[in-house]
Order: structure tokens, then sequence, then C-alpha cells
């Protein structure tokens, strides 16, 4: 039966790692009815966590879709990492979602992973609410994870529930709009709900977020203003539809609290899910570009929510399958069918699309289906050649939606087969893993003829190398962990390439001047035009263009990547009938190294954004190591009994933090890192590279 699209929300779940995340999603598709036993992380047994590595190591590695019902409506739920390392599972699933719950461990309150996660939903325009979890654990506090919300997200939270006591002494929540406390049954697994008057000591606590929550949301709403003002009943409708709308629009987020771990507040989440988050015809209409559009054709156009558009999907997971690679698409647009051929604009081929499936996170449970129409998230097999971010089209109203933006890379390490027969099986296994993990990057060096493998993170290449043995039976040894470093050049300089070949008495002919010189925009690599309108016929500027961007992505003269650089070309020597496309891309190859050649290189490596949390008696200890890591130390704050250190340092020096900083503070303090930017590295660096 095909559900409304009214109906369906398209949901994640995202927080820093270890605020509860799995432990509150078991806990939806529990009480949904999708799972008949509970989950548990410490013991492994959870369905979202359902891949080795991450039941061994007690975190969430891959997002996980899951399908449950609620109410009236249809939940498509995505369970994300919150190890930076993994934040591109984070990037794809906040790319199709509607909504998004965010949940926060009241101990620890807003987090490093948890800013980055509110970004990536700002940047993707995702509504959310939030959950306080964590409530019953010593040291929570309700009010300065609130205060942490407004001061370091920005973000403006209304109160729906609060708790009643914290730590030892929390006991249940209290509905703030409907003024009454509820308690849940622990022996039910918190299925049982005992309601009962607000305790006589919480009332004007109450009646204080209450007009809180009345006057924030009555400034977004006309009608719910004028009701306010003049001092009359506001029903629940009005206050719920107009709640509904600011959430939309993401002037507030609607907080709901408890603790996962002990049933308590889920399932009022998932009503505030179905009440407050859109459905997917209350988000834009999908635009985006038009492949191949006709002269004075404008490129760009959008697709509303309706089936009945045609139809048009984006790819953004692929999971490696026993049998065929299974790739999750959002569908914005028309119907997907089983059996169904769609283009696929970036290569201009068909796709056969042979089955559709509502998958339950590792395909345990999995719900075959002839088609799903707009709105919806499904599993389909079939598709040979796409990579995760492609679209999928009607062919003959081709799309071609924005992909996803993935962050670089910044560690990478040589990797080699045990045996050179499994040589070409290490290629396939990579190749795989690479169209799986976009933030997964695999070539081999032309200098040493090795292997390198990049990533995100040292975990994320050991998980990795994990699944190289575990899932493709590969031993594999590799080498110590190294730093992607990327060449900028310090000044501009001009350079010319020249081509001129005969063959069987036919002459190719191009010259190209261009400079370089340092850039710093949005792109690594900027490439643009200075020539006149007649010095090359209008069908070669754009192949010259690309042709300048092609030869500068393949690396400055230390073999690095190029980043903050521009190529502008001010010149080119054409001749009517020899300068062809291939003359002038062998010309810009030229110009392009001998402008590097002649440059001054610099060497740029990463710095990474780190936050070191732990307890008082050991900050002079990590201080004093993070000065010797050329750390610079931004700030310090209290974060309950804990202390938090703000820093920017250098990558090269991180390796090998995690079993140093716990030696350093007996294995009581934490740290969380992402990558920041990229700036100069010592000059001794680029000295050793030069020999």
């Amino acid at each position: 039966m095909t559900t409304p699209i009214d109906k369906i929300r398209n949901i994640g779940i995202v927080a820093h790692i270890d605020a509860g995340k799995t432990t509150t999603t078991e806990r939806i598709l529990y009480y949904t009815g999708a799972s008949h036993k509970m989950g548990d992380v410490d013991s492994g047994t959870t369905i979202t966590d359902f891949d080795p590595e991450e039941a061994r190591r007690g975190i969430t590695i891959y997002s996980a879709a899951v399908t449950c019902r609620w109410r009236d409506a249809r939940i498509n739920l995505i369970d994300t990492p919150g190890h930076v390392d993994f934040t591109a599972e984070v990037e794809r699933s906040l790319r199709v979602l509607d909504g998004a719950v965010v949940v926060f461990s009241a101990v620890e309150g807003v987090e490093a992973q948890s800013e980055t996660v509110w970004r990536q939903a700002d940047r993707y325009k995702v509504p959310r609410l939030c959950f306080i979890n964590k409530l019953d654990r010593i040291g929570a506090n309700f009010e300065r994870t609130l205060k942490q919300l407004e001061d370091r997200l920005h973000g403006r939270p209304v109160v729906l529930y609060l708790p009643i006591g914290q730590g030892n002494e929390f006991r249940g929540i209290i509905d703030v709009v409907q003024r009454q406390a509820l308690y849940f049954d622990e022996a039910s697994l918190g299925r049982n709900i005992d309601v009962r008057e607000v305790p006589e000591e919480q009332r004007d606590e109450v009646e204080l977020w209450r007009t809180r929550l009345f006057e924030t949301v009555a400034e977004t709403d006309e009608a719910l203003m004028e009701a306010y003002l003049a001092d009359e009943p506001i029903a629940d409708e009005l206050l719920d539809a107009a709640l509904r709308r600011a959430t939309i629009e993401r002037h507030v987020q609607p907080v709901f609290c408890g603790t996962s771990l002990h049933y308590v507040g889920v399932q009022p989440v998932l009503d505030g899910v179905v009440k407050y988050l859109p459905s997917p015809l209350d988000r834009p209409a999908i635009s985006g570009i038009h492949p191949s559009p006709k002269k004075n054709q404008d490129p760009h156009e959008t697709r509303a929510t309706d089936p009945k558009a045609p139809f048009c999907g984006l790819v953004f997971k692929i999971v490696a399958d026993k049998h065929a690679d299974l790739c999750f698409v959002r569908v914005y647009s028309g119907v997907l069918k089983s059996g169904s051929r769609h283009l696929n604009p970036r290569t201009g081929k068909k796709e056969f699309v042979s089955q559709l499936w509502h998958v339950q996170a590792d395909q345990r449970e999995r719900i075959e289906m002839d088609q799903v129409e707009a709105g919806d998230i499904v599993g389909v097999i079939g598709p040979k050649e796409v990579v995760t971010g492609d679209t999928l089209c009607d062919a003959s109203h081709p799309l071609l939606l924005e992909t996803i933006t993935f962050p670089e890379t910044v560690i990478s390490m040589a990797v080699e087969p045990d045996t050179s027969a499994d040589r070409k099986k290490l290629e396939d296994a990579l190749s795989r893993l690479s169209r799986q993990d976009p933030t997964f990057k695999a070539k081999v060096s032309e200098e040493t003829g090795q292997t390198i493998i990049s990533g995100m993170g040292e975990l994320h290449l050991e998980v990795l190398k994990d699944r190289l043995q575990r899932d493709f039976n590969l031993k594999v040894k590799v080498h110590k962990p190294r730093v992607s470093y990327r060449e900028t050049v310090r000044g501009p300089v001009t350079a010319e390439g020249e081509y001129a070949r005969t063959v069987q008495g036919e002459t190719a002919f191009a010259g190209v001047t261009l400079s370089l010189a340092p850039y710093h925009g949005d792109e690594p690599i900027s490439v643009r035009s200075t020539l006149k309108p007649d010095a090359l016929p209008q069908d070669l500027v754009r192949p010259l263009l690309q042709a300048v961007l092609e030869s500068a992505q393949s690396g400055g003269v230390l073999g690095y990547p190029l980043l903050h650089v521009q190529l502008t070309i001010v010149d080119v020597n054409y001749k009517d009938s020899q300068t062809t496309e291939d003359a002038l891309r062998a010309a810009s190859a030229i110009a392009v190294q001998n402008a590097l050649t002649s440059a001054e290189i610099a060497l740029l490596e990463p710095v990474m954004k780190l936050e070191v949390v732990t307890p008082p008696e050991f900050v002079g200890n990590i201080q004093a190591d993070l000065n010797i890591r050329h750390a610079r130390i931004f700030g310090s704050e209290q974060r309950g009994h804990l202390t938090v250190l703000d820093a920017e340092v250098p990558l090269a020096n991180m390796f090998g933090y995690s079993t140093h900083v716990r030696s350093l503070s007996q294995g009581r303090a934490s740290y969380s890192m992402e990558p920041l930017k990229y700036d100069f590295a010592p000059d001794a660096v680029l000295r050793e590279m030069r020999g």
C-alpha cells in the first residue's frame, strides 16, 4: 500500500559520538514495532550497527536506513555516525533527508562534532528537533545544554518537555504544553507511561517555560500572536500548526528530553517527528540543470515532489552486497518502477533498475515492491556504473541534480597485498570500496609503484583495512600513515606552452600563455580566461578551460594536488585549420608544467580543529604536550566538572595521539579532531622532500 506523501517523514538521527544516537534509534524501532527485541550497543546487538566492526568498537561507522510506522506516518530513518572520520556518512544522509533529530548528552552538552553536524544541517537547510539525552547520568545539566544550544550553535530552542530531577534524582519528564508529568515504567521497557499531575515544586517552572514557548512561537505566527495578546485560550491545534511552520522554516527547534538507555522520553520524540518535522511536500522543489540544454534555453530547472512529474532521484549511498551492489536512492519526483531503465546524466548511459526494496539496516528484512513514488527512500539493485552523488532520471526529461560535496582526504598510507597473486584482487576491492565511500581514495604512486589509500583519519583507514581482510579475504601489509600535503605558489608567474607536430603531412599546432597566481576562493583550483572574443573560436574556449583545469589537477612539482591557485589564460597562438582541440590540450599541459617549474612552490599541510575534554588535574600535562606538537590553544572552558581545551594543530604532529592522551590522563581524557584548513608547512618539510 502506497503511503500518502504528506505522511512520509525522511529523518536522520545525528549527534556527537557517544551522545546516544544508536540507543535512541533502537528504542524508536522497538516502540514502532519495526523490531521485536530491543538491541544494546554495549552487547553489540543493535539493529543499525550491524557491521562486525561497529559491534566490536561500539560505534556507528555506516549510516543505516530503516523504515518504521508511528501513528499514521511512515518514517524512513537513518542512524548516522558521530565520529568525525565518518563525516561523509552524515553529509550524504543530510543531503537527502527532510528533517533531523539532533541528540545531545546532558552531561557533555554541545561537543565538537555536535557543531559539525549542526553546520551540515544548516548548509542543507534541514529542520530539526533536539533531544537532550542521558539526564539520569551524574553531572547532567538540562539548562546548561540549552544555553550551549543558543550560544555555541546559535539555535533557538523551544522547550516542550522538562526533566523531573537530574542525575541520580531523575524520575520522569513534564509535558510543558499539557501540564502533565510522565513516568515511564522500566519493567515494561518504557511502553507503559503513568500520567500524573506536575509535582508542586515544579509548577512555577513549568508556567515560566510555557510562557516562553508561547511567546517565541507567537513571534512567528500572526494568528497565534493575536490570540496570545488577547489572553484568549489557545487551542492545541493552533499551537501545533504554528510550531510546525516555525520548525519547518527553521526559526525554532523544539526540545525534548529523557534517557534512551532507561526508556524515558522516546515516544514524545516520535510524536514530535510526526507533528513538527516536514513531509517531502513541505520542502522546496528540488533544482538541477539540464545536462545538454538547447541554444538560449535556461539550463536550470526545478521538479516538484509530484508522482505525475518525470522521474528524478539521487543515489546517496552504495553498499556492497553479496550478490550485487545495493544503491540507496531518494526519489524526488515521479515514480520509480522495478524493471525500468533510467539515464545517469553524468555518464550519459542508461542504468537498469531490476529490484526495489524497503531496506531494514543490513537487509535482514527486505520488503520488495513494484514501485515507489516521489518523496520516498528506497534500496535499488541493478545499476552498474553509478557512484555516490549520481542522479538517475527519466531519459526523455533529463535533469542533473547538484552532487554531494565531500571534504578532502587528509591522511594516506601505503598498502600492499601479502602475495603478488593478490594484486588484481586488491585493485578490485579498493575500487569497490571507493565507490561506496567518497572520502576514500586509492591510487598507484608513479614514483614508487606503491598503492596509496587516503581517508579522513587513522580510524577511517584502520576500519577500511579491516574490511579488506574480513569482506574480501585479503591479507594486506600497511605502512605508517602519512599526511596528505598540498602544493601552492607564493607569487604570480607567467609561462607559455607550445605544441607543434606533423604526422603524415598533417600539422597540429597551438600555443597557450597563462598566468599562475595564489588564490583564495571556494574551489581548490580556479581557471579563467581573459582572451579577447576573437582570439579563439567559441567552440574551443570551453575545451581549453577544461584542458588547463585537468592539467592542473594532475598535481604539482612534488606530486601533491594543487590548492589555492588560479590559472588565467592570457593569450592563445591560434592557426586556422592547424589548431585543434587535441593540440590545445597538449599546449595547455606544457604551459601549466612550465608555470609550475618557474614558480616558487610552497607546501601546505592539513591543520585540524582539536577539542580535548579532561578532568582539571590533567590540564597542565595535556597543554604541555600540545605545545610540543606546535598546537595553538585558543581557550579553555568548564563543562560541568570537566575542562575543555580548544586548539588548532598540524595533523602531522597528531599520529598516535589517542594512546598518548590516555596515558597523560590515566585514561580519563577524550578528544575529537576534524579537518579545519590547509596552512603553510614548515620550510624544513619542503627542503626534506626536495632532498
